[in-house]
């Protein structure tokens, strides 16, 4: 299998996959989609009571919206993960799973109405590059005299336990299109390239040449419209353009080698397991 990138952004990237078939492809999606760890907070703790400011002044502690919703809007905030300093919970030998820096990050929030809260008040205990990364996603709106004391725990997670947890969105792919042109069925002058909704038909030197083949979407205009048998349209299913982009938790390209290591490793436990079957 070989990969070439077409467009690489830090939460975007557009390639294609050669030497392939659609039953791998759907793998690489699927675990794009699913099996990449990525941290989100997982317990929030609210403070009950009165919260004294700075100045003396009390505020109430008490938002407009439910504790619930606040939990589960601080969760889908997007957290910066480091794959490589952190490790789940469930199997940190650290601490066996209580809660450590190795397995986990603690955020506070405290803010004072009237505000707006934002992913930006959540303060990381410890490293300040763990701050979220979208520093302007509203969480609750407070108002006169009322308060917010937070301490939210972050842990590793995949969005087959829960959707927070998912790095990427948009994941998906189409075979890659094949545009055939026999010049000699038509006439060039008079072919309506203009049909094509993609604008990749143009007519040079005489002839109607394809020009960015692979932004073809398939939708066969150009097979209806041009004389019959003068142009075939169809897709190679050994080559995929593959898409996607994450929510900013990590870069496009570590997302995509972190779901390709995690399909070799799964795929040399099936190797080594399938070896020790007698036959």
């Amino acid at each position: 299998m070989k990969i070439k990138v077409l467009e690489s952004k830090p939460t975007y990237m557009k390639f294609i996959i050669e030497e392939t078939d659609p039953a791998t492809a759907n793998a690489i999606r699927r675990a794009l989609v699913a099996d990449i760890p990525k941290m989100a907070i997982e317990d929030v703790e609210f403070h009950l009571g009165p919260i004294r400011g700075e100045d003396g002044k009390e505020y109430e502690s008490i938002a407009p919206l439910f504790d619930e919703i606040i939990a589960h809007r601080l969760g889908l905030i997007p957290l910066p993960t480091d794959l490589k300093l952190f490790v789940r919970k469930s199997e940190c030998k650290a601490c066996n799973g209580e809660g450590c820096p190795s397995c986990t990050i603690i955020y506070s929030l405290n803010k004072k109405g009237p505000c707006t809260v934002t992913s930006g008040d959540l303060e990381p205990i410890g490293d300040v590059k763990l701050k979220p990364i979208d520093q302007n996603i509203p969480i609750v709106k407070l108002g006169e005299g009322q308060a917010m004391l937070v301490y939210a725990t972050a842990v590793l997670g995949t969005a087959k336990e829960h959707a927070k947890w998912q790095v990427t969105s948009g994941v998906g792919y189409k075979y890659y299109p094949v545009v055939d042109i026999d010049n000699r069925k038509m006439t060039p002058a008079k072919a309506p390239v203009e049909v094509c909704p993609v604008k990749i038909l143009h007519v040079r030197d005489k002839k109607v040449v394809v020009e960015e083949e692979e932004k073809c979407t398939l939708c066969m205009t150009c097979v209806e419209k041009f004389d019959p048998g003068s142009i075939n349209v169809h897709g190679d299913p050994s080559r995929m353009i593959f898409h996607f982009e994450t929510d900013g938790s990590m870069s496009a390209s570590e997302a995509l080698n972190t779901a390709l290591d995690l399909l070799e490793k799964r795929f040399t436990d099936i190797a080594g397991k399938a070896d020790t079957l007698s036959v």
